[in-house]
């Protein structure tokens, strides 16, 4: 029997998963939205990092995105501001002849009882979680109809369908956000773009310290898996949403929280 020698299949011959794509991800600077740039970064993808007021982080990511090797460009706003919102989507449009993935993760609480809630904290959080992420889609989808292909991955919360005490604002958002998911998956289906929305439950994150501060006993009690995820598992979740590997899953709502919502 001839045998014939061949080379071995190296990481470095295989392509990376989002070689030549480029992603959007907002609220970049830490957390679960830093996890996802880097995460996106190391499988090939240049990135646009959107922050709001945290420059130092913002840089530091965009130096660990540039030692993989990948583009990065930095995007300061607040986006409950339309203002804002329009100008970053314009910067984008001018920088980027593309865009394959867009991640509204940006997001901010202000939880309160609800009669005791002020207006303010009211409409910084509907506006931040839901009206933000709507508006920006709308600014730059159309960079992926032209080309029939995309990833949009809103980042949603488990208190969309398992609130906590004085999450009303905060459900209401992400209840709305998880709605516009599912219609948006509809409209563009049609063009080739896939829309899903992870909602993790209670993430190591700093957004989450007061919450685990005010009752980590009781969270560990509603938990399955008896522990808190990591950023990372997060951004595994969206990776698989957001890559090319996804060619079926669309409109859908992945519930990343340790059995929780079965609690």
């Amino acid at each position: 029997m001839e045998i014939i020698a061949t080379e071995p299949v190296t990481a470095a011959a295989v392509p990376a998963v989002l070689e030549g794509q480029v992603a959007f991800i907002t609220g970049a600077s830490r957390g679960v939205g830093r996890a996802i740039a880097l995460r996106m970064a190391s499988e090939g993808a240049d990135i646009a990092v959107h922050y709001r007021s945290d420059e130092a982080a913002a840089h530091q990511v965009a130096d660990e995105i540039r030692a993989l090797g990948r583009r990065v460009e930095l995007y300061r706003g607040n986006m409950a501001d339309r203002g804002d919102v329009d100008r970053i989507a314009a910067t984008f449009r001018d920088q980027f002849d593309r865009l394959d993935i867009l991640v509204n993760n940006a997001g901010v609480t202000r939880d309160n009882l609800l009669l005791t809630m002020s207006d303010e904290e009211l409409t910084e959080v509907i506006t931040t979680n839901l009206l933000g992420p709507i508006r920006l889609t709308r600014a730059l989808a159309m960079m992926m109809l032209g080309r029939r292909y995309g990833r949009i991955v809103n980042i949603s919360s488990s208190a969309a369908s398992k609130p906590g005490r004085g999450q009303s604002n905060y459900a209401a958002a992400k209840g709305g956000l998880e709605a516009f998911t599912k219609a948006l998956a509809v409209e563009l289906a049609p063009k080739g773009v896939l829309v899903n929305a992870v909602a993790p439950g209670v993430i190591d994150t700093a957004m989450s310290e007061h919450i685990r501060a005010h009752g980590e006993a009781e969270i560990y009690a509603r938990l399955l898996l008896k522990r808190i995820a990591e950023p990372s598992e997060v951004a595994d979740a969206v990776m698989y949403l957001a890559s090319p590997r996804n060619r079926y899953v669309t409109g859908e709502i992945l519930h990343l929280d340790g059995g929780l919502k079965m609690a």
